[in-house]
């Protein structure tokens, strides 16, 4: 049966929100959650961006749910880092987390000063930093001289059976990549014919484990509301690459999105009052062979979206 989870949208939502909402998720039947993980928001209106890992151990504490997070190794983070709270949390929490690996966005990035790499370049220092991960949550002693540098690196806390590390991809070339490497696959939302391409070539390249999609939806109690809300917090989140990958602020996505209308938001954001409509989509996505959906509500406000979804979206999905 497929898994239906929650998204918590650390850009969007104070932490100590998206924990009652994680626990509210199960309470009302959400089967799973994943977990942005961002220095800054896509936009100043949205204006929050909570460090992930803190919270992620919170939230495995408070809620028996497995939960995922999205993760760019090679700058912000040194892979060791990663792999340090990998280990730790699936020591904690067997069988409960994994990570997606992706390599990055600009906005995050650049607090390093380090200067942002071409797209082959940080696709290179991300295999660089799965290999390190891996053979670290191995047990192995790790140094490596590359794109990164590892010195002699061991974790002396580790879990029995290593969490999965998937691959995030939007593109079919990088979901080809991806096979190469990853324990599973994530993307987001997007046209039926471009989801079964990119699904395809993930599997006919090899790749092994679940396939996830990560939903960004906006429902309200009114078309009207459901359209305003998804303009609101989400017109910045409609350039595809290479924009959303290289702009650095969140005031430049938010100058660069003053004339996207609701019209465009509502190309890459579900946007319905009708839950029979939004079951009707997500059922169609799970026909195309996703294995893990994640429901992002982009909205501030997660509660009612949450009871409602809960009640009557949740049960279509599964009948």
């Amino acid at each position: 049966m497929t898994v239906i989870g929650v998204h918590a949208s650390h850009e969007q939502v104070h932490p100590s929100e998206l924990l009652a909402a994680v626990r509210r998720a199960e309470e009302v039947g959400f089967d799973a959650a994943m977990s942005s993980d961002h220095f800054s928001p896509w936009s100043a209106r949205q204006g929050q961006s909570g460090f992930a890992w803190s919270w992620l151990g919170a939230a495995l504490q408070a809620t028996g749910l497995p939960f995922g997070v999205v993760n760019a190794p090679g700058q912000r983070y040194h892979p060791a880092i990663v792999a340090q709270a990998i280990g730790t949390l699936g020591a904690m929490f067997p069988g409960r987390f994994w990570a997606a690996l992706g390599s990055g966005e600009a906005s995050n990035e650049h607090i390093t000063g380090g200067g942002w790499p071409r797209k082959e370049v940080r696709n290179a220092r991300l295999r660089e930093c799965v290999d390190v991960i891996r053979a670290l949550l191995a047990g192995e002693e790790v140094s490596h001289d590359g794109l990164v540098t590892v010195d002699r690196a061991r974790l002396w806390t580790r879990p029995e059976v290593p969490p999965l590390l998937v691959g995030a991809a939007v593109s079919e070339e990088t979901a080809r990549w991806c096979a190469e490497w990853a324990d599973g696959l994530i993307t987001v939302n997007a046209p039926r014919e471009r989801l079964e391409r990119l699904v395809g070539a993930y599997r006919d390249a090899g790749g092994r484990g679940a396939v996830r999609l990560q939903v960004h939806l906006s429902w309200a109690e009114s078309e009207e509301e459901a359209r305003a809300v998804a303009h609101e917090q989400w017109r910045s989140n409609v350039f595809p690459p290479p924009v959303c990958w290289d702009l650095e602020l969140a005031e430049h996505f938010d100058v660069v999105s003053e004339r996207v209308s609701v019209d465009e938001v509502a190309r890459v954001v579900n946007v319905s009052s009708d839950p029979g409509w939004h079951a009707k989509v997500l059922r169609e996505y799970v026909e195309l062979g996703f294995e893990e959906v994640y429901l992002h509500h982009v909205g501030v406000e997660q509660g009612r979206f949450l009871d409602v979804f809960g009640e009557r979206v949740l049960p279509e999905v599964r009948s």
